[in-house]
């Protein structure tokens, strides 16, 4: 195991212990609480409970005061096996352990309790050797949320405590920090006050709904993306928003996914489902005809909505949403293509990131889990061959990549590009997979030289993947502040006066004609109070419209994040905001 693998698995550990430790304290200092569930989770831990009392964020201090108490008491875990019967004993004060031991006899699983302390838990192991090394002060509580007992809507809802740990006092400062520029920037509060998005309860939670200048927003990111396909000789298509139930059992999404989705039932008693993805669609209209290996590859495009019955307690602004936008592609080829294909994609996924500003994208190869070979398609032959060719592709365009064990789709290994935000998160946003499963469901094939039926291969490729997500991920990357190019409003005219108002009209109207997205503040307000609305919606350009400027000889021109104006003449202001629209610039 490397070096980091072994890191990762004590910082996991530690975590873990850490869930323990909350369970512990509350149990001791809220008397008749139960203990659920409580995992590590990325960057920390959560534990979930039923409190005989409402708690609130205010509580936390207290609670981390007893267990920074008790964890001066642990030194070391205890494990050993129980009978059912008797771990339903030990633990019939706890309604949610002695399910879970019923749970467990049911599926044969071995019944392991651990004891640190004077604490006796439920917990088949996975646990930091010596609790005396964790760090009092590298640990934190920071927030408090609802959770359904088994994530099922049906059930009770639970309080559940998170926190976040680290090894050392300065990695939690820095994450602390970290956290605090993010809550700045959560895109939430951010879509709100740039009013690209809202959410209404008369539509639903997880329903986003576009103003139009989040509706602009989305467009040209869309465009840009098809611009770059359009280049590489994709073509469109369409598909509809519901399938046969039968669709996805022949591709395999339906015991994958069924709990997923939302099912439809027809007058005629017909079972159909809205889509969660596209790709059995698109392999139905690549199978309409045969193809001669002349016209191979075909490359699919279509930017469209998809649906998954996300629990409400996962959803999370536009990060995690119940309707979300894919731009996707699949490119159906022969074997000896799919290098080309996929440099292909990859050439698109780096201009497109660059040109926003994510210069240095980390490649992830997605692998299997041997292990669990049950949740995937096909045979593991075919897996392993298809992971080999991954990593030659990697290694010919001289892509350091790391690999990740599990991480794959159920129907084949993948590229997850990986980027780093500005303060420092990293996110998965674009994929390139291979699917040698879909080509064999659906018999998708070509006519080779021979006249003979040749097996295609079958390429995803989404450069956004869901466009809900990847602006939740690049709002907050830019604090909303977005280069001149994407801004839904590029230049904000503030007329001084009520004689002002006419020539600001006919400066919009200039701007307009050049392609200059331009608004006029037509409100009553004070030059200064319309300078701080444009600086709170992050507009690039403000022009302050007065007695000086009435003829439109010049113009007094304040840029984003300055206190400076400048005065330019309309044909220069027009000519440096077109050049920077058009190449796309990051610079204003």
């Amino acid at each position: 195991m490397e070096k980091s693998e072994n890191q990762s698995q004590n910082l996991e550990h530690l975590r873990h212990t850490l869930a323990h430790l909350t369970a512990a304290s509350v149990i001791e200092l809220y008397p008749g609480s139960q203990n659920a569930i409580g995992p590590a989770v990325d960057n920390g831990f959560y534990q979930d409970f039923e409190i005989p009392v409402p708690l609130t964020e205010n509580d936390l201090p207290s609670i981390e005061k007893k267990m920074r108490e008790k964890l001066s008491q642990w030194t070391t875990f205890s494990i050993r096996n129980a009978e059912p019967d008797d771990a339903r004993e030990l633990f019939k004060w706890n309604k949610y352990k002695t399910e879970l031991i019923s749970d467990f006899e049911k599926e044969g699983k071995q019944i392991t309790l651990t004891t640190t302390g004077d604490f006796l838990d439920l917990c088949k192991g996975g646990h930091i050797d010596d609790v005396t090394k964790i760090n009092p002060l590298a640990f934190k509580l920071t927030r408090i949320s609802g959770a359904y007992w088994k994530g099922d809507d049906k059930n009770k809802m639970l309080t559940r405590i998170y926190g976040v740990a680290f090894q050392t006092k300065n990695e939690l400062d820095e994450y602390l920090r970290m956290l605090n520029e993010a809550e700045k920037r959560d895109h939430r509060k951010l879509g709100k006050q740039l009013d690209l998005f809202t959410f209404s309860e008369n539509v639903g939670p997880g329903l986003a709904l576009w103003t139009p200048r989040g509706t602009l927003l989305r467009f040209m990111l869309d465009e840009f993306v098809w611009s770059l396909r359009e280049k590489r000789g994709y073509e469109r298509v369409t598909i509809p928003h519901i399938t046969k139930r039968k669709l996805y059992e022949l591709s395999g999404h339906w015991d994958k996914f069924q709990n997923d989705l939302f099912k439809i039932q027809t007058r005629e008693g017909h079972e159909f489902a809205m889509k969660p993805m596209n790709c059995p669609h698109h392999t139905q209209i690549y199978a309409r005809k045969p193809f001669s290996y002349r016209e191979m590859p075909q490359r699919y495009a279509e930017t469209t909505m998809c649906y998954r019955d996300e629990q409400t307690g996962e959803l999370h602004g536009l990060s995690r949403v119940r309707a979300f936008t894919q731009d996707d592609a699949h490119v159906f080829c022969r074997t000896s293509q799919l290098k080309e294909e996929i440099f292909a994609i990859w050439d698109i996924i780096h201009e497109f990131y660059t040109t926003l500003g994510f210069h240095e994208l980390k490649v992830r190869l997605s692998l299997h889990n041997p292990a669990e070979m049950e949740n995937y398609l096909g045979n593991e032959k075919d897996w392993i061959q298809t992971e080999q060719q991954l990593r030659i592709l990697a290694k010919d365009r001289g892509q350091p990549i790391v690999e990740s064990i599990g991480e794959a789709a159920f129907y084949g290994p993948k590229l997850d590009f990986m980027a780093m935000d500005s303060i420092g998160r990293e996110w998965q946003v674009a994929t390139i997979q291979i699917d040698f499963n879909q080509p064999e469901r659906f018999d998708l094939t070509c006519i080779d030289e021979d006249g003979k039926k040749e097996r295609v291969s079958m390429v995803h490729a989404a450069i956004m993947g869901s466009i809900e997500r990847f602006l939740s991920i690049y709002i907050e990357h830019t604090s909303g502040a977005f280069p001149l190019w994407l801004s839904p409003i590029q230049a904000i005219i503030l007329p001084v006066g009520e004689s002002h108002r006419a020539p600001s009209q006919t400066l919009a109207t200039i701007l307009k004609d050049k392609g200059v997205r331009a608004q006029v503040d037509e409100s009553n307000e004070t030059v200064g109070k319309k300078i701080r609305n444009a600086t709170t919606q992050k507009i690039p350009y403000m022009v302050v419209l007065g007695d000086k400027e009435a003829d439109l000889t010049s113009l007094s021109i304040r840029k984003r994040g300055s206190k400076e104006t400048i005065v330019q003449s309309i044909e220069d202001f027009v000519s440096m905001m077109t050049d920077k629209i058009a190449s796309r610039s990051l610079e204003l």
